[in-house]
């Protein structure tokens, strides 16, 4: 493994008016880190690629400056109708922390291919609505995903100091507006706009870790029902009784309807938006599986929608997290694969026909080693990661942890690369982690 040592010894200063300098970077020997350049990273920044053991740099430094990677991209897109261009969407702005490489999926919709694995999954819970329901439900899956941040949070009642609303976690446009965190960002206004019943699909994105089942823009379905008081007075049951087993009923037809007779169960959880809160699980290849979460919607939102005398359910599944168990499919990334190899195994209407692996590459791996300070986050880590690799990225992971007597924090991480096309070799990798420690841009304020 290649050993070197780059110690940063100085990092120009930058303001928000002027051009962003170059660090001036000088080369040492004396401090051995294995293979691969370490990282201080700052809230949602870069604060610096260094091989060193210098104390990290200043978050208040780097805080205006994204982490990018140079990317070939359309200039723009078109959005449930709507063009927007890049500058709409990645911006020169101190709180935006949306990446060039996370533009390049706007409007991709992966959900409205009729012959990929999402689109054969979402038709087949449409087909499973429109037969038991006589088509009462109303599909959406062209609505935009940039929403405001009141859409987003707000109006589902994501109270505001949740983890979900930080840098960290969601991709910010500007202070008041996102790349939404989930389809229920569109629920109050479909409510507001007279819709009882109906199915929200489309692209999400959040910043999350690096693994197999992981990726930071994936897809999800949305189903409400509202019910008036003449559906449950008649029943014997009070309005959240009645709600939630019908909210039951429903979702254990799907689940037969998608994996078969399967043994289920119910789980008591929390979630912001309804009360009482449930996970579905289903016993599926000798495990239980978390299918999806739902529950009787808070009150208050429907109020809210001007349904002061109504109930309703609701319920949210991640497509590629079936997908990936309806399809045997191993890795979350071939699911944005062009590779004919891949998408030549489905068909249209299909569901469940199990992928055949046409190769297995072998992994390239790397180690990197780097002191942190107590802004640090392994999300900010990831966006630079998949900010210089990309979907060669298959796995970052910590595999030590120290604290010296100074009460400096040291983290070690061990990057797996691994193709899905074809064999990595040590050499591309090293050539592409070095690339990225010189290159001026990465050290921008």
């Amino acid at each position: 493994m290649l050993i070197q040592s780059i110690c940063l010894r100085k990092l120009c200063a930058a303001t928000h008016t002027t051009a962003a300098m170059a660090a001036a970077i000088s080369l040492a020997h004396s401090t051995i880190f294995l293979s691969k350049p370490s990282l201080f990273l700052s809230r949602n920044r870069v604060a610096a690629f260094a091989f060193s053991t210098s104390s990290a740099v200043s978050s208040d430094n780097l805080r205006t400056k994204k982490w990018r990677q140079p990317v070939m991209a359309a200039s723009a897109v078109e959005l449930g109708g709507v063009k927007i261009s890049k500058e709409d969407v990645v911006r020169d702005d101190p709180t935006n922390n949306v990446p060039d490489t996370i533009f390049t999926k706007l409007g991709m919709q992966l959900h409205r291919r009729d012959q990929h694995p999402l689109g054969i999954l979402k038709n087949a819970i449409y087909d499973y609505f429109d037969t038991n329901y006589s088509n009462k439900f109303e599909k959406f899956e062209d609505l935009c995903p940039i929403v405001p941040v009141k859409a987003n949070f707000d109006d589902v009642l994501v109270p505001a100091d949740h983890v979900s609303r930080s840098y960290n976690d969601t991709y910010y446009v500007d202070s008041q507006t996102v790349l939404r965190c989930h389809t229920s960002a569109h629920q109050a206004e479909i409510l507001r706009s007279g819709h009882t019943h109906f199915l929200v699909t489309g692209d999400v994105y959040r910043r999350d870790s690096i693994d197999s089942t992981h990726y930071p823009v994936f897809h999800q379905m949305e189903g409400v029902r509202v019910f008036s008081p003449e559906d449950w007075e008649s029943s014997g049951l009070d309005a959240t009784t009645y709600t939630a087993q019908d909210l039951k009923t429903c979702l254990e037809g799907l689940a037969r309807h998608l994996f078969g007779a399967v043994e289920m169960r119910w789980v008591d959880t929390y979630f912001p938006f309804t009360s009482p809160s449930f996970e579905l699980e289903i016993f599926f290849q000798e495990k239980w599986l978390e299918v999806l979460g739902c529950g009787v919607m808070e009150r208050e939102i429907l109020k809210r929608s001007g349904k002061t005398e109504n109930y309703a359910w609701a319920f949210g599944l991640g497509l590629e997290r079936l997908a990936m168990v309806l399809f045997d499919i191993p890795d979350i990334r071939l699911f944005w694969s062009n590779d004919e190899r891949f998408t030549s195994q489905f068909t249209k209407g299909q569901l469940g026909v199990k992928f055949k692996p046409f190769s297995k590459f072998p992994p390239c791996y790397k180690d990197m080693s780097f002191w942190i300070n107590e802004s640090f986050t392994e999300n900010n880590l990831c966006e630079v990661v998949r900010g210089i690799a990309g979907d060669l990225v298959e796995e970052v992971q910590l595999i030590d942890n120290f604290t010296n007597k100074k009460g400096m924090t040291s983290h070690c991480y061990r990057i797996a690369y691994r193709s899905m096309e074809r064999s990595l070799t040590d050499e591309e990798i090293n050539d592409l982690q070095m690339s990225a420690v010189f290159e001026p841009e990465y050290y921008a304020l």
